[in-house]
C-alpha cells in the first residue's frame, strides 16, 4: 500500500512540475527555439516540432526521477 502512495505522490509532483513548465514556457525565450527544433512556416499555418527541446526535457525528467528513486 505504501508503494502506491509513493507512486501517486511522485506522479503528482511530476504533473505539477510539467504544469509549471507549461505555465512559464512562454517566459523562457530559448525553450522551443533551440538548434535542432524544426519550424515550418506556411501561409496558413505554423508547425513547431521541438525535437531537441523534447530530448533535453526528457533527460532532465529522467535525472530527477532517478534522484528521487534512490
Amino acid at each position: 500500500m505504501q508503494e502506491i502512495g509513493r507512486f501517486l505522490i511522485i506522479l503528482s509532483v511530476v504533473i505539477g512540475l510539467f504544469g509549471l513548465l507549461l505555465f512559464f514556457s512562454g517566459k523562457i525565450p530559448y525553450f522551443g527555439r533551440l538548434p535542432g527544433d524544426i519550424v515550418v512556416e506556411r501561409k496558413n499555418f505554423t508547425l513547431y516540432i521541438p525535437i531537441v527541446s523534447s530530448i533535453i526535457l526528457s533527460i532532465i525528467i529522467s535525472l530527477i526521477l532517478n534522484l528521487i528513486k534512490k
